[in-house]
């Protein structure tokens, strides 16, 4: 099984900067996909930008250009580096993970909070 643990979220003004933590732990070697969803007032969860094992990323529209998605396997931490931020990024953010077990499973973290706002 895989978990994961997500922090960094806060609140930051328009045009600022944040960047997101998301810590994986239990069979790390088994992910096929890690990477960021968001879920704003009112809205359904969309994806916003996920890295492939082999480091290939995808990112959602809204979100090229400004934000960046990277990883550390030697701490088994994926990264969402924010920039220039509007306040329609405003959203829980959530790690998420496809994993081999067997079949494939995800697995979901808790969430941040990403508010942005003057």
């Amino acid at each position: 099984q895989v978990q994961l643990v997500e922090s960094g979220g806060g609140l930051v003004q328009p045009g600022g900067s944040l960047r997101l933590s998301c810590a994986a732990s239990g069979s790390v070697r088994s992910i096929d996909y890690i990477g960021w969803y968001r879920q704003g007032p009112g809205k359904e969860r969309e994806l916003v930008a996920q890295i492939k094992w082999e480091n290939t990323t995808n990112y959602a529209d809204s979100v090229k250009g400004r934000f960046t998605i990277s990883r550390d396997n030697a701490k088994n931490t994926v990264y969402l580096h924010m920039n220039s931020l509007k306040p329609e990024d405003t959203a829980v953010y959530y790690c998420h993970a496809d994993f081999w077990s067997g079949r494939f499973l995800e697995v979901w973290g808790q969430g941040t909070l990403v508010t942005v706002s003057s």
